[in-house]
């Protein structure tokens, strides 16, 4: 029988999972992949090959769906615990923990730092607790890695008081760096202790300054909205334009909240979409104009964080437009020529491990993140350490 920890990353209405073998390794094996997708409807369940739809309306459904599942397969795994993503552990949670109460109220206090994200986190916990109440649990919060940020870098010009009720810059995506900066020495030992500019670019987008293999600045700052554009998400404005909205507009709090989170980004420059692949196909002007702020922007905060590490040595794209979209990584290299980058185009267009000629001042490289693996790791260490680190 094979011991297994399964990976639950939730959304609003989708719930996405993998079984990684319990082996005790850094890397551990993904023995299967899958996700219940749609919840709320008429949602599909896909795991590996297989796929059925079925009504399924909150995540509690959801996962009864999983765990039979793996009932069915109770002669082949078990499960040894279950690993979360949790997009905000605030200032107080800087590395994964064993979940229980206090860490719950913990985790629940912080919902107002991330609305949209982790009340959907939270309830995929408390689920299986109902489905599971003997189970062990872990939490990887996704701002942990970037506790190293240092207190200049985190401080918003602000009062003191608001800065000590939380309102600070965290910053997000800190397992997909983190899984990144662990895998780099595979390829240089010498690149992984420099000075590190990691491009998560997906849906949301965010880019990392890495010195020494430590977090220490980012562009996603109190929220995953700020930063770079992305997807449907407006990125960096000028605070005072929600005032213009709520004053000149009579925009409610919540319209407002749903225009920077659902309508802006890719989405709302190009009318067309936030995908992509499908603005990339398209000759459309407003889906090229789209196209370049997103570079634009990407180029930017490049030079910011070459600035606060005082130079760059080595540039990484990841997530799926950074992995995948060769065309973006051009124009992004192309724009930041002036720090050193020379890419190869065969190279670049053949999505190659490294992407820059021998010569680049610059290492160039395509790594593919794996979140679930990290925290399939973090949850076998403290499930077999039986403590929180």
């Amino acid at each position: 029988m094979q011991e297994v920890i399964i990976v639950i990353n939730a959304g609003s209405s989708s719930i996405k999972f993998a079984l990684f073998a319990a082996d005790g390794s850094q890397y551990p094996k993904a023995l299967y992949r899958g996700q219940i997708s749609g919840i709320g409807s008429e949602a599909q369940f896909k795991v590996q090959d297989e796929r059925r739809s079925l009504p399924i309306h909150d995540h509690q459904e959801a996962l009864r769906v999983l765990v039979d599942w793996l009932d069915a397969h109770d002669d082949d795994l078990q499960v040894l615990a279950v690993g979360h993503r949790i997009v905000h552990g605030g200032s107080h949670y800087i590395r994964p923990a064993l979940i229980d109460e206090a860490v719950m109220s913990g985790l629940e206090a912080l919902v107002p730092l991330a609305p949209l994200h982790q009340p959907h986190n939270l309830s995929a916990i408390r689920a299986l607790r109902q489905l599971y109440p003997e189970m062990t649990q872990v939490a990887c919060f996704d701002t942990a890695f970037h506790h190293t940020i240092p207190e200049v870098a985190h401080t918003f010009a602000l009062p003191k008081s608001l800065y000590e009720d939380g309102v600070r810059r965290y910053g997000f995506h800190g397992l997909s760096y983190e899984y990144i900066i662990n895998v780099l020495p595979q390829h240089s030992k010498t690149e992984a202790d420099g000075r590190v500019v990691i491009a998560h670019l997906g849906q949301g987008a965010s880019l990392c300054a890495v010195k020494n293999r430590q977090s220490i600045a980012t562009t996603m700052t109190f929220t995953p909205l700020d930063g770079l554009p992305m997807g449907t998400r407006c990125g960096s404005i000028d605070p005072a334009i929600v005032l213009y909205l709520l004053r000149e507009k009579h925009m409610t709090i919540d319209a407002i909240s749903d225009l920077l989170h659902h309508q802006s980004g890719l989405a709302g420059l190009s009318g067309i979409s936030g995908d992509m692949k499908t603005l990339l196909g398209s000759d459309q002007a407003d889906a090229r104009k789209a196209i370049e702020v997103f570079v634009y922007h990407i180029c930017r905060e490049l030079g910011s964080l070459a600035a606060a590490l005082g130079g760059l040595d080595t540039l990484i794209f990841t997530a799926g437009i950074g992995e995948r979209a060769a065309v973006i990584r051009e124009k992004v290299c192309r724009g930041a020529a002036w720090l050193g980058i020379d890419i190869d185009p065969e190279a670049n267009d053949n999505n190659a491990a490294q992407i820059s000629r021998a010569e680049s001042p610059v290492s160039v490289r395509v790594i593919p993140t794996n979140e679930e693996q990290i925290i399939a790791y973090h949850t076998y260490t403290l499930t077999i350490g039986g403590h929180n680190e």
